[in-house]
């Protein structure tokens, strides 16, 4: 292989990684943007949430077609392949988690200007913040190809789960005290949820890094601490 073909493949390996670290700083956007949208009811920014999300299913397709492109003309092995599969991998995972910002900014709008419950938005935030503080934790790791920094954010995972659990009561006792409660409760319920698998995304990703780098999935089993049932509330 020549000089100048070696550095046309590095190019381009180097490329796809810059697209993740694009969409990657897209969606953390996406976050921070639905759950401002959602405690201050702000319907404008609940629609510019919904509206970005098209520029990152883009971003996504883009990457896939390159990593995909790459594969058939460079026939890549070992590392370089992982680095392929690990970015098709992570961009999926980040696309979810636009999703998943997306859906809260739906819920926004579909409760029409209604606040959120005041004893509550604490909640939200903690969770919209240890959500948040996950993906750029797991972004930058992959950045830097860090294995160890991508075990904190999976080994963490369980942090998320706790805030969950307790919204989850909390909102719960709301609905039961007061029936007039039950349709907000419902969209906050969903919304606690989407942040809880914004983290579930991250842990995906964090794994991903560790088969990027050492060339084998993680043996141990993933923590996990959501003790709920959606089922319990008829959703």
């Amino acid at each position: 292989m020549t000089e100048h073909t070696v550095s046309a493949y590095e190019n381009e390996l180097r490329g796809l990684a810059q697209r993740v670290a694009e969409m990657g700083g897209l969606t953390e956007k996406q976050i921070v943007g639905s759950i401002d949208s959602l405690i201050r009811s702000d319907l404008d920014l609940a629609r510019q949430v919904r509206a970005v999300d098209p520029q990152i299913d883009a971003l996504q397709r883009e990457i896939e077609e390159v990593g995909i492109l790459v594969i058939a003309k460079r026939q890549p092995m070992a590392i370089d392949l992982r680095e392929i599969v690990g970015a098709l991998r992570i961009a999926s995972d980040l696309e979810r988690i636009a999703d998943l910002a997306k859906n809260i900014a739906k819920r926004v709008i579909a409760m029409n200007g209604t606040l959120p419950l005041a004893k509550v938005t604490g909640g939200f935030d903690a969770m919209a913040r240890l959500a948040l503080e996950r993906v750029k934790r797991v972004l930058d790791a992959y950045a830097q190809r860090d294995v160890d920094a991508a075990l904190d954010v999976w080994k963490a995972d369980g942090d998320i789960d706790a805030l969950y659990n307790s919204l989850f009561r909390e909102l719960l006792t709301y609905m039961l005290e007061d029936p007039r409660n039950i349709g907000s409760c419902t969209h906050l319920l969903f919304c606690a949820k989407n942040l809880e698998r914004i983290g579930d995304h991250a842990t995906n990703i964090a794994e991903t890094i560790h088969y990027m780098v050492k060339g084998v999935p993680l043996a141990d089993e993933r923590p996990k601490l959501d003790t709920t049932t959606m089922a319990a509330v008829g959703l």
